[in-house]
Order: structure tokens, then sequence, then C-alpha cells
């Protein structure tokens, strides 16, 4: 009997495993075994990150927020709670581009929140 080494498909497997690794560096994208264990951690690493993003970006909002809000002798917890007497129901992402984008409108929100507590 012969023997059988299933080149074909061992060759298209290897051929669509190296295309996932394209724009690696070095040998993560040229060798068969290394790019593989790469493609695995990236894919690892993305399913973690698109949780991260979320707490990054909340932590970057509520970062403007503060600063924005000190600047009218305020701090961030006591506007957050104005606010929320107040019954304005902006997200932290809006308030933050409020506070970068247009720093009137957001003067008068800080003002309400002030009057609210």
């Amino acid at each position: 009997m012969s023997k059988v080494k299933n080149a074909v498909a061992r060759k298209q497997k290897h051929k669509k495993r190296l295309k996932l690794a394209k724009g690696y560096f070095g040998g993560r994208r040229k060798l068969y075994t290394v790019a593989t264990e790469a493609r695995k951690k990236a894919l690892e690493y993305q399913y973690r990150d698109r949780r991260n993003k979320k707490r990054d970006f909340r932590a970057l909002w509520i970062t403007r927020i503060n600063a924005a809000v000190r600047e009218h002798g305020m701090k961030y917890s006591n506007f957050i709670a104005g606010i929320k007497a107040a019954g304005i129901e902006l997200d932290r992402k809006t308030l933050a581009d409020l506070a970068v984008r247009n720093p009137e409108a957001f003067a008068k929100v800080v003002d309400a929140a002030k009057a609210a507590l």
C-alpha cells in the first residue's frame, strides 16, 4: 500500500492560515506555526479589547468633564449629582463633547447643575 501524505490539503490549509497573518512582522507572517499562534493571540486580544475600549472611553470622558468642570469651580461628583437633580439627561460622552467643542453651552449646563444643588 502506498503512503498518503495529503500534501494538497496541507498546502491549502497553510496558505489560508498565512494569509490571515498578512501584515505581521517577520516570522509571525512567514512561518506557519508562529503565524498560527500569532493569529490566535490576536483574536484573543481583539475579544478582550472590544470590552476594554468601552472602559477606556468612559474614563476619557470622565477626565474631560472633570477638567472642564473644575474650570467652573466645581468637582466632578458634585456636577454629576447636580445634573441628576436638575433632570438633565445627557450622557458622559455628550457632556465631554460639549466641554471640548462648545464651552459656552457646557457652562450653561454647569450653571444649571450648580442651581440644582
